[in-house]
């Protein structure tokens, strides 16, 4: 998976403001820097790799920088000083959702019940401002039937678990590799 090694990210909620602890609303090019020992989750400024950006997914991903002291702690950096400078406009809640009916697509052969299909169609849609609220939550509430028809399915072979593990790291490669599509405005 292609991906610049130097770029980092920061994944925030609506307003810059931290979303996966702590109470930080961020300012676009101030340098922010942190005191004391650097520990994961607990004391540090934390930053994150293009291959790790959907495992913080959030409403708003910016570029970022940091200085000094970096603890990588394989899902995340932990840094000592870091600023966010430009926001990946194209990620929107519009491009979440296709991004979203993307992932649903690479998966749906996994269930063939015609609900699933019909909900990521509809979502599509949803996203392009062709279906209503009510259509897409009729859709979501079938496929979500639909899917513990099929969990109740899959709990009794046991080939699912062996099967979703070999797909898991391929489709994530693939799913990364789509987001940064997104973010760059390659895609829609």
């Amino acid at each position: 998976m292609p991906t610049d090694k130097n770029k980092v990210y920061k994944v925030l909620a609506k307003g810059r403001k931290s979303c996966h602890g702590g109470e930080l609303t961020w300012e676009v090019g101030k340098w922010y820097e942190v005191v004391g020992e650097l520990i994961a989750c607990e004391n540090g400024l934390h930053l994150c790799k293009p291959e790790h950006l959907l495992d913080w997914l959030h409403e708003e991903i910016w570029e970022a920088e940091y200085e000094g002291e970096v603890i990588d702690h394989g899902d995340k950096l932990v840094v000592r000083k870091a600023r966010i400078t430009r926001q990946c406009e194209n990620w929107n809640e519009r491009t979440a959702r296709l991004f979203v009916c993307d992932c649903a697509q690479d998966v749906a052969h996994l269930n063939t019940d015609p609900r699933v299909q019909e909900c990521i169609d509809t979502a599509r849609r949803y996203a392009n401002g062709q279906a209503t609220e009510r259509e897409l939550d009729a859709a979501w509430d079938a496929a979500w039937d639909a899917a513990w028809d099929a969990a109740r399915d899959a709990a009794r072979d046991a080939a699912w678990d062996a099967a979703r593990d070999a797909a898991w790291d391929a489709a994530r490669k693939k799913q990364t590799v789509r987001l940064l599509k997104y973010l760059s405005g390659e895609l829609p």
